[in-house]
């Protein structure tokens, strides 16, 4: 499928703190390839879709929460595509639906709610084969991951001049995004992901299943989750206030604000050697931004 967005740019940031340490640090801009189908979702997801057309798929279903960017972004490149979607929603249903729900609902999808222990199941209600028979619905799993979710993640690295970065970080929630960067990566290259969930250590296995018998190394980091999946604390949300003030850049509270956080630490406390150059990945998706009070952050 061909790649139906803008084109991600690179921006470089300069601080004080940076010019310090002999760093150079740039974020590549994927939360401005579109507006829903933000960052690495497009990229998770085109192969996927591609695939469901080559089989002659009707409906796609996938997995998520009640502010998935995933979810949304399904919703809105099956509407785009063709496809009925489907969701299949962790927790029961709620009285008024979260506004990530509310937009997947505008896109066409039909939206499945199942107890927290049948989503660990991942378990379908039979009510989900009702309008189709089982082999047209085609199956995504949570988050995109799979190997053709990192094989999609790879063309973020090959669409750029990403060569002249030591570095590439990224946040790491199911893998699939780091496994297709690493794959993509060149040899001088170091990729790190800071993972966005607690104890979280299962990941690395997850990687490098979906890098096969690649040998290409890679490093989890996983001190800078500020409590677990979606937990945040004032200090972080107040990191996302001043790197906005300072770049311009929006960032979110569950993936994109753990990793710029962390990466500022790591500099500060000399985890790169002086003369690194690093590519923050913004993988965009501000979905869980709005699960906050209003005014809780300056964009």
């Amino acid at each position: 499928m061909q790649h139906p967005f803008h084109t991600a740019r690179i921006m470089p940031v300069q601080k004080e703190a940076y010019q310090h340490k002999n760093i150079e640090l740039a974020v590549l801009r994927l939360d401005e390839l579109h507006p829903v189908i933000s960052g690495n979702k497009w990229y998770k997801l085109k192969a996927y879709l591609a695939h469901a057309a080559q089989q002659q798929k009707k409906a796609v279903l996938t997995f998520g929460g009640a502010y998935s960017n995933h979810i949304v972004a399904t919703a809105a490149a099956c509407a785009m595509y063709g496809f009925q979607s489907i969701g299949i929603i962790r927790g029961e249903a709620p009285n008024v639906l979260s506004p990530t729900l509310l937009d997947a609902q505008q896109y066409g999808m039909h939206l499945h709610f199942i107890s927290r222990e049948a989503y660990r199941a991942k378990w379908i209600p039979p009510e989900v084969y009702g309008p189709f028979k089982k082999w047209e619905i085609y199956e995504i799993g949570e988050g995109g991951y799979g190997a053709k979710g990192a094989e999609g993640s790879m063309d973020i690295l090959k669409s750029l001049p990403a060569e002249s970065y030591t570095h590439i970080i990224a946040a790491v929630g199911t893998g699939t995004m780091l496994a297709g960067l690493v794959k993509a990566a060149a040899k001088h290259q170091q990729v790190i992901g800071i993972s966005v969930l607690k104890n979280n250590f299962s990941v690395q296995e997850a990687i490098q299943k979906l890098i096969a018998a690649s040998t290409k190394k890679f490093q989890i980091v996983h001190d800078y989750h500020f409590g677990g999946y979606a937990k945040h604390t004032p200090e972080l949300l107040q990191f996302m206030s001043d790197w906005y003030h300072g770049t311009g850049i929006p960032i979110d509270f569950v993936y994109t604000a753990k990793t710029f956080y962390a990466a500022e630490l790591l500099i500060q406390k000399d985890f790169f050697k002086p003369g690194s150059s690093l590519l923050l990945i913004h993988s965009g998706g501000l979905q869980g931004n709005r699960s906050l009070p209003p005014g809780a952050l300056p964009f």
